[in-house]
């Protein structure tokens, strides 16, 4: 692998959990890959627009027929595509929201997953145009939500695990910092056992 790209969506930046264990990630596989090329794109710090009528109609036209509008609604998206598309290992830091993402992913995730461009349509149904990649999850949350009453509250893995097979990332590994907000015990292990999953992961795509 030589390319990654690190994609942060905390608005509490480098403080929050998430944030911290993904950059240590790709700090650990950078040392190893030292030619590589990283990508840092921070969508909490930096928020994308929301798709609108113009990126929609767009979407349908074939390029010579776009107006200028449409064309530009759709540059954003092809940057954020490009990106993605470069990158042999994705990296995604993800607090959880209200048992989802925080909304300025899901405004990522609306212009990556595109057709003809991340997925196509076919006989047998959609098909995913971005394989090859592995990718590692890094999840965030207050509860304890990969098992017990909490887990069928659990929108945020589950979405993300299936939207990024959908685009072709079906080698999808998940860090899950969890329970940071159930006592200063739990604040202080579940990073602790996080990162020690994360430095896990990364030794076997070393």
């Amino acid at each position: 692998m030589t390319n990654a790209l690190l994609l942060l969506s905390s608005p509490r930046g480098l403080q929050s959990h998430s944030s911290q264990i993904a950059k240590k990630i790709l700090d650990d596989w950078n040392a190893s890959h030292t030619n590589a090329k990283v990508v840092v794109r921070d969508v909490a710090a930096d928020p994308l627009p929301h798709v609108g009528p113009e990126f929609i109609a767009a979407q349908a036209l074939a390029p010579e027929r776009r107006s200028p509008a449409q064309r530009r609604a759709l540059e954003t998206s092809d940057e954020l595509i490009n990106e993605l598309a470069a990158a042999d290992l994705l990296v995604l830091a993800v607090p959880m929201h209200n048992f989802s993402l925080p909304s300025s992913l899901k405004a990522w995730i609306d212009h990556v997953v595109r057709a003809g461009r991340t997925f196509a349509y076919s006989q047998d149904g959609p098909r995913g145009l971005l394989t090859g990649k592995k990718a590692i999850v890094v999840v965030a949350r207050g509860g304890i939500y990969s098992e017990g009453p909490a887990k069928a509250f659990d929108f945020q893995e589950s979405y993300l695990r299936s939207i990024l097979a959908f685009i072709g990332i079906a080698d999808v590994q998940v860090v899950r910092v969890e329970g940071v907000a159930m006592g200063p015990d739990a604040a202080k292990n579940a990073p602790k056992a996080a990162h020690q999953h994360a430095e896990e992961l990364v030794r076997e795509i070393a």
